[in-house]
């Protein structure tokens, strides 16, 4: 069998693209096969001369790594927790809140993302959106949902007569995780005390979480995200009982956009959710 031709430069580039590597962690690239010439060269002894002669080998200062700034070393995951609850219940407003997430040092996410992805829309909305994490647009913008899933976001909010003007969009994880990953559960727990902290100022009469990390996170659901879907759940706030429903990730259903449909009923019991006489009969 004749082998298949190695990829090109050019098909590489594009296969570490689609995986989530678009970004170098580092400000400078590193040359690694630079460093065979700055090893010192090793003096071969002449005849005659004696051993003791020869010089030692010894590495350059400039090779040894750099130990890492010391506030770029997030503390230990139960140390960050702590921090983050106790530095949460302290914000009394949103930009308060924003600050403080700015000034937070807890969670490694933080270096390794281009900027904090705080929030979108407007805080004196009825419904709030809350999804999972940031991803390459949103880094890049500051601003959530603004890639594909955002547009498409925007399109899902605007059948139900909503846009950014009149919602409130949010993620339990503020910073993008490298490569796009999964975030651990050490730093959504980490993060976790920021979003309820969110969710409470803002105050919606209706939150919705779009798929299933954000739901298994602030809803407490065990389920996927196929059966808890389009049912209301109760979120306390500690102040408050706010009416909360589950849907699907505007980035899975460009995956599987069979699911629309389904979205689309989510959408309706919301909306209806959010009319009026809704409001005053819960008030009543």
């Amino acid at each position: 069998m004749t082998p298949d031709p190695a990829p090109t430069v050019r098909q590489l580039l594009a296969f570490y693209l689609e995986a989530g590597v678009d970004c170098a962690l580092t400000e400078e690239p590193v040359d690694r096969l630079s460093e065979a010439d700055t090893a010192p060269a090793i003096r071969t002894a002449a005849a005659g001369e004696p051993a003791q002669a020869r010089p030692a080998r010894t590495t350059p200062a400039t090779t040894l790594a750099a130990p890492a700034p010391r506030h770029e070393i997030a503390p230990a995951p139960e140390a960050a927790i702590s921090s983050a609850r106790e530095a949460a219940r302290t914000a009394p407003t949103l930009p308060a809140l924003r600050a403080l997430l700015e000034n937070f040092d807890g969670c490694a996410l933080k270096f390794t993302a281009t900027r904090l992805v705080f929030a979108d829309g407007n805080p004196q909305a009825r419904v709030m959106f809350v999804g999972e994490a940031p991803g390459r647009d949103e880094d890049i913008a500051g601003l959530p949902f603004v890639g594909r899933s955002g547009k498409l976001l925007d399109r899902m909010i605007a059948a139900i007569g909503l846009d950014r003007t009149s919602a409130y969009i949010a993620n339990v994880i503020p910073w993008r995780p490298p490569g796009n990953r999964t975030p651990t559960p050490q730093e959504t727990q980490i993060c976790l005390p920021f979003i309820q902290r969110q969710i409470e100022l803002v105050n919606p009469d209706v939150l919705v979480t779009l798929g299933n990390p954000s739901t298994q996170t602030l809803l407490a659901a065990r389920e996927g995200i196929m059966r808890t879907r389009g049912k209301w759940f109760d979120y306390h706030t500690g102040t408050r009982t706010i009416r909360a429903m589950a849907t699907f990730h505007p980035a899975y259903l460009l995956r599987s956009p069979s699911y629309k449909r389904l979205s689309w009923q989510d959408l309706r019991s919301i909306a209806k959710a959010l009319e009026p006489h809704s409001r005053s009969l819960e008030n009543s």
